[in-house]
């Protein structure tokens, strides 16, 4: 039988999948756009659904994913110094929704309505936190609203994202809770044979 990994082991391994699948995501969104759509004023992130679920599984963890986003979809828009700061620290506004699963609690957050509202919140709060930024840097408050009509069409992706990850067992999920009871579901079969 082989070594089992130390849950602190687990956590770092989940988190550097994610943070690969971020980038990979981000990198692809940016270069599709591009190359086929260069002209449109809108634009596609997957930062905010992956971002949510991490924020299921792992909590404040999530924080480095956010920035994460908002710094490759910089760096491969050709972005300046003051766009990845909107962008990082921006996302990273999105962690008061993490205030809320803890208070609401994650098992109670993460299923039907109330994960995809949880999804859309995490977006619209990296929008605000963008849009807030940019104010502060100094941007013009007519320009504000952009924010978030040019990343309107992140919604749909986002509550599909979550729809399906809702789906597919564990995804969306706290991992320590997900661990527990796959470890006890283990426990169940292995008392009946």
């Amino acid at each position: 039988m082989g070594k089992r990994r130390t849950f602190g082991q687990y956590r770092r391994i989940d988190l550097a999948l994610f943070a690969l699948l971020v980038a990979v995501c981000e990198y692809v969104i940016v270069h599709a756009a591009n190359w086929w759509f260069p002209q449109q004023p809108f634009m596609v992130s997957l930062a905010a659904p992956l971002t949510a679920i991490v924020y299921m599984r792992w909590g404040w963890w999530g924080a480095i994913h956010a920035v994460e986003a908002g710094a490759v979809y910089c760096l491969f828009s050709g972005a300046t110094g003051e766009q990845y700061i909107i962008y990082c620290a921006g996302n990273l506004l999105s962690l008061p929704a993490v205030f809320l699963l803890k208070k609401a609690g994650k098992e109670k957050m993460r299923a039907g309505l109330c994960g995809l509202g949880f999804a859309a919140l995490v977006l619209f709060l990296m929008q605000a936190g963008r849009a807030l930024t940019a104010l502060a840097l100094g941007a013009a408050p007519a320009v504000l609203p952009r924010f978030f009509t040019t990343d309107s069409l992140s919604y749909i992706f986002t509550l599909v994202i979550i729809w399906i990850a809702q789906k597919l067992d564990g995804i969306y999920e706290d991992q320590k809770h997900y661990l527990l009871r796959t470890q006890s579901q283990e426990e169940e079969k292995g008392g009946q044979l």
